[in-house]
């Protein structure tokens, strides 16, 4: 099994880390502030500018959590003080973004409060913000409204992706 959980998290100078009594973490960083309830039989400690977390008990789930735990507030302590960037691009005719106000425009819906995005060249759209998950679930939203297709590769993908292509009919 993996030994992740083991590893402290280093605490940046300008984040602050708080944890509550109910087992919650609070990160606060210059990007802005994340909480997150630890899962039972998981408890997390400040010392010397890093973060431990402990599992009370030894049962397998417990040990799985442990790991996901620390990726977790390691995630959260990295997003308040660099931030997460995804980056999405649009090909095929007709498909135009903008960002007007608190809207993304290709008439997909609004933006959430602690997302930031951007437009460039009406087909390249990146998406920042200090919450992973939350930027990953944007990200994935925006692309599965218009998922690349295989015979153009017309839509919305991530940056970098490759979409396998298929070969259409052809006419005898």
């Amino acid at each position: 099994m993996s030994r992740i959980g083991n590893k402290a998290v280093e605490i940046p100078d300008k984040v602050k880390v708080d944890i509550a009594g109910d087992g919650a973490v609070s990160v606060e960083g210059p990007k802005g502030k994340l909480r997150w309830k630890l899962p039972r039989d998981i408890r997390a400690k400040i010392e010397e500018n890093r973060v431990s977390l402990v599992r009370e008990a030894e049962t397998r789930s417990v040990k799985e959590l442990h790991g996901l735990s620390r990726s977790l507030v390691h995630n959260m302590v990295q997003g308040v003080s660099e931030g997460f960037t995804k980056q999405l691009e649009i090909e095929g005719v007709g498909f135009r973004a903008a960002v007007q106000g608190p809207t993304l425009n290709l008439s997909l819906g609004s933006i959430p409060t602690d997302i930031k995005i951007t437009v460039t060249d009406n087909t390249k759209i990146t998406i920042q913000g200090a919450d992973k998950k939350l930027v990953g679930q944007v990200a994935a939203d925006i692309r599965g409204f218009y998922p690349p297709e295989p015979y153009k590769g017309k839509g919305v993908r991530y940056a970098g992706e490759q979409i396998r292509r298929k070969v259409g009919k052809t006419v005898q």
